[in-house]
């Protein structure tokens, strides 16, 4: 027996400061019954508040009978402002991490299914994410939820406004500064890294070429964040490691402005060999400071995409450079060069350097094409995900990281 309810919008109208443990706890109750309450083959919700189940305090307990199935519980877990990187803490305190089923032997079938469900005023997708990574129901005060008894029940809807104060992350990934730190953690041969905040600080002045490093105080709120995120944990001995790279990457992808990069349309006279020996020149004269970008990268390092134009990443300072070596003029259509001028020089951060035997440009690292392509529109985001699958995770996987 299955029964699929889904898409239900009820919403509480408030904008709440941080309530009282007593107060969250009755308003999500409420929110809770309101939520089964559209489900019209639901028989009566039971719901109990502070109750006392294996010795442990259980904030919301609700029952129901299903007609011909066992009896469900829902274990809810209530907190007033979570951070993903506090739920091993419930679960390790919580009695039942997953779905638990008492079976009658002699008949065989399930009598009890116990559900473990976590609320709060605001899940953010990466909480509910955590929830859903240890197969925890969620949901919140705004109506959004994912509750699900397999085989039995799926309750889930997403979308709808917080209708209370969201806490304000401690950074902005989308920052050129913390998208440096970004880079250094999911370049994969960084990959088990154990890093300090002063080692991620010096890191970038070591490097072959150089990028100018980000504040410490900078990288100190990055780091908190990304901690508080759970992208990253404290490591054994000190320090800190990054621990889900598809995860961080993703979210620095939908941070990502790469509207900031000025883009500039040009026609090169130079084609085919000659205008890759052109543009090896140029990013050595330029310092490095030149490199393949989007779907020219792509095609270098996970080819999926083929397409006609040249793209690529360069100062401004070495754009009449370009002009000159290959024979390109600033066009208003028929571009066949697109030029993007970096707001920020962390995109040349550690970039893939050419081949033994065929000397070019070099492309920018595997992480920054992702988010480049997957922002750059005309099949763009399946270039990212091929980038992904045939680059990204074999080498995340190979240096040990769970993907």
């Amino acid at each position: 027996m299955s029964h699929v309810h889904e898409n239900v919008n009820t919403v509480v109208s408030m904008n709440a400061q941080p309530f009282s443990q007593r107060a969250l706890v009755q308003m999500l109750a409420e929110q809770l019954r309101k939520l089964l309450g559209g489900i019209l083959w639901l028989p009566t919700v039971k719901l109990e508040c502070n109750s006392r189940e294996a010795r442990l305090q259980i904030d919301i307990v609700a029952r129901f009978q299903i007609r011909g199935g066992p009896e469900i519980e829902f274990l809810v877990e209530c907190k007033n402002e979570p951070r993903p990187s506090q739920f091993p803490i419930v679960v390790n305190r919580f009695p039942y991490v997953a779905i638990e089923r008492e079976f009658e032997k002699e008949k065989g079938t399930t009598k009890l299914v116990r559900v473990p469900v976590f609320a709060a005023p605001y899940i953010s997708p990466r909480m509910a994410e955590i929830c859903e990574s240890h197969h925890w129901s969620w949901f919140d005060l705004a109506g959004n939820c994912r509750i699900s008894v397999p085989g039995l029940l799926h309750l889930e809807h997403r979308g709808n406004p917080p209708v209370h104060h969201r806490l304000r992350p401690v950074a902005n990934l989308s920052s050129p500064e913390a998208g440096r730190v970004i880079r250094a953690l999911l370049q994969p041969a960084n990959a088990m890294t154990r890093w300090t905040q002063r080692e991620v600080e010096r890191h970038f002045g070591e490097l072959a070429l150089p990028i100018p490093e980000p504040s410490l105080g900078l990288i100190n709120k990055v780091v908190r964040h990304l901690r508080d995120e759970a992208f990253i944990e404290d490591a054994p001995n000190g320090g800190f490691r990054l621990i889900d790279p598809m995860k961080l990457l993703f979210a620095w992808r939908d941070a990502y402005r790469f509207d900031r990069h000025e883009r500039r349309g040009y026609f090169a006279l130079l084609q085919g060999r000659d205008l890759r020996d052109a543009l090896a020149r140029l990013s050595s004269q330029a310092g490095g400071h030149a490199v393949y970008a989007t779907f020219s990268a792509a095609e270098i390092q996970a080819p999926h995409v083929r397409q006609p134009k040249t793209w690529m990443y360069i100062r401004e300072k070495d754009v009449p450079r370009l002009e000159r070596l290959v024979e390109a003029k600033p066009v208003e259509s028929g571009e066949n060069m697109v030029v993007l001028i970096p707001d920020d020089e962390g995109i040349f951060y550690i970039s893939d350097g050419g081949v033994m035997g065929d000397p070019r440009m070099p492309c920018t690292n595997a992480v920054q094409t992702f988010v480049d392509l997957w922002h750059s529109g005309g099949g763009g985001k399946e270039a990212a995900e091929a980038l992904l699958e045939q680059r990204l995770k074999p080498e995340w996987k190979f240096r040990g990281m769970k993907v």
